[in-house]
């Protein structure tokens, strides 16, 4: 997901009677979700709650899960997993991108062309030179 999308499913712009349709919920149930932790939109600045894309998509997560039969204690250890589970996500991207960096080596070629090597491995044609000189 690039950062855009991303910025666009955290911005808060749903008004509680808004997010709770979009739920297929009752503003007062947001609510006391926001009060248990569940859910916990953005204020504005008189104090009002705003909802974003990824908030009422957590609120959609909550429904199914009470309508499965988790009560609301595990409900909240449930989102709490997921939330671990797409932070490591996240980490883990950005460190294969970090070692994907290391692992490549930036070499001339006899040509003066610059070639983009794997690490540990050595432009044609320079077998016999040492790593400083190919």
């Amino acid at each position: 997901m690039s950062f855009l999308a991303e910025d666009a499913e955290e911005r808060a712009v749903y008004v509680i009677s808004v997010a709770a349709d979009l739920a297929g919920m009752h503003p007062q149930t947001l609510r006391q979700y926001d009060r248990l932790g569940l859910v916990s939109p953005a204020r504005a600045s008189g104090h009002g709650r705003r909802y974003s894309h990824r908030d009422v998509e957590r609120l959609r997560r909550v429904q199914a899960l009470s309508q499965e039969g988790v009560n609301l204690e595990g409900i909240r250890r449930v989102l709490d997993l997921e939330r671990q589970v797409e932070e490591l996500e996240r980490e883990n991207r950005l460190l294969r991108l970090r070692q994907a960096a290391v692992q490549r080596i930036f070499a001339a070629a006899a040509d003066g062309e610059v070639q983009v090597l794997a690490a540990g491995r050595r432009l044609p044609g320079a077998a016999g030179r040492s790593a400083a000189q190919a």
